[in-house]
């Protein structure tokens, strides 16, 4: 566990930048900090490794205070990844992973075969070990940060904007594998961004920081959408949050998606598809996208394979409802695809029909009021 028991951070004779702040990170969960520019999130999260030293309060990692800590030692047991990596430019990649297992004495030989576990842990091939940097893509750099700094299987990581400086796309992909990493490794993980989707998609717990560095609200995602603190909070987290919180709430049982024609690349296609588009999916019956179909005769599927269309988001059967929604709303065809779990065509459903199901009295919505541990609903009591 991380704790800061009333923590100021002060230069000068200035104002503090961080102000009197006391959080808790349970041990095995990411706590996000987040917040406008100026707000002391990095500051805050530096004074766990003591890159910056606390003007008062004191910070406690796994119960120990780290101002009593030797330096070295306290930073050679936490993980640490910034912005573009940090990496070191002069050494190769594997020897970036290596780094931290040859200070604490690993052998050479041990810390190699660790390094080549974690590169591919975290998604890299294994020819890229003996690339530098320079002659990676920023989405690999930030792999490469994250394996180095899992090399010495630190039980805390501090994560300061890590995966800012990469594209959107490559972004996703990123948070997916942390959450993924996470669910297996379950470090107490400090992660800092100034995203609110970010926080809301990686975080157990979400830490909303005040320009001066004073909190204003700590919760679980849910939580912190269905009933923010203040206006403030309600501000920042935004106007759509009632949106972003159906990400938690599962899509309603009275919910049932409708069979969908279907084709497979090469076949005929017989009549026109309903509102004038077919689903078109492999052989697997895993959907490759929408086509418009005018019912010209003799047509195949695979005559349309240069225009297939699947929108933005496929929906998985007992999903949560903010997946359906958007599929919905993303389908080219408005009817959103639902898939198993084994990526097969269910069926479709429409925003109508969604909306409908979200009137009915046993959808499970999000209310105010809601407990730290988890989302309350609304049932119909009969």
């Amino acid at each position: 566990m991380i704790r800061f028991e009333q923590v100021v951070k002060r230069y000068g004779e200035g104002s503090p930048v961080v102000d009197g702040l006391t959080l808790s990170a349970p041990e095995g969960t990411v706590t996000v900090l987040v917040g406008p520019s100026g707000c002391g999130k990095t500051t805050s999260l530096r004074m766990v490794n003591r890159m910056i030293a606390p003007t008062e309060g004191r910070i406690l990692v796994g119960g120990e205070d780290v101002a009593a800590m030797d330096t070295a030692h306290l930073r050679r047991g936490i993980g640490y990844v910034i912005q573009h990596g940090g990496l070191f430019p002069h050494l190769t990649v594997e020897r970036n992973v290596m780094t931290v297992p040859l200070l604490l004495g690993t052998p050479k030989a041990q810390a190699r075969v660790r390094a080549h576990e974690l590169l591919e842990r975290v998604g890299l091939e294994p020819a890229l070990a003996r690339r530098y940097p320079a002659q990676l893509s920023g989405g690999q750099q930030q792999r490469v940060g994250v394996a180095r700094a899992l090399a010495a299987d630190p039980p805390v990581l501090l994560m300061d904007e890590p995966f800012s400086a990469v594209d959107p796309v490559v972004r996703d992909q990123l948070q997916a594998d942390l959450s993924e990493l996470q669910r297996e490794l379950r470090k107490t993980i400090l992660f800092v961004t100034h995203d609110i989707d970010e926080a809301i998609r990686l975080g157990d717990q979400i830490a909303v920081l005040k320009v001066g560095g004073r909190l204003a609200q700590v919760a679980d995602p849910a939580t912190l959408l269905a009933a923010p603190a203040d206006d403030f909070v309600a501000e920042f987290v935004g106007r759509d949050r009632g949106y972003r919180a159906l990400g938690f709430v599962p899509a309603p049982t009275v919910i049932t998606p409708v069979p969908e024609r279907t084709v497979h690349l090469g076949e005929l296609l017989t009549d026109a598809g309903r509102d004038g588009w077919v689903l078109v999916v492999d052989d697997h019956n895993r959907p490759l996208g929408w086509a418009e179909d005018d019912g010209t005769p003799g047509r195949r599927a695979a005559d349309l394979h240069d225009d297939l269309d699947l929108g933005g988001t496929v929906a998985t059967r007992n999903g949560p409802l903010r997946t359906y929604l958007d599929a919905a709303l993303s389908s080219p065809s408005r009817r959103g695809v639902v898939v198993d779990d084994d990526g097969a065509v269910v069926g479709t459903v429409r925003v109508a029909e969604l909306v409908t199901a979200m009137d009915s009295p046993r959808a499970a919505l999000p209310v105010t009021g809601v407990p730290t541990s988890g989302v309350a609903t609304l049932e119909d009591p009969a």
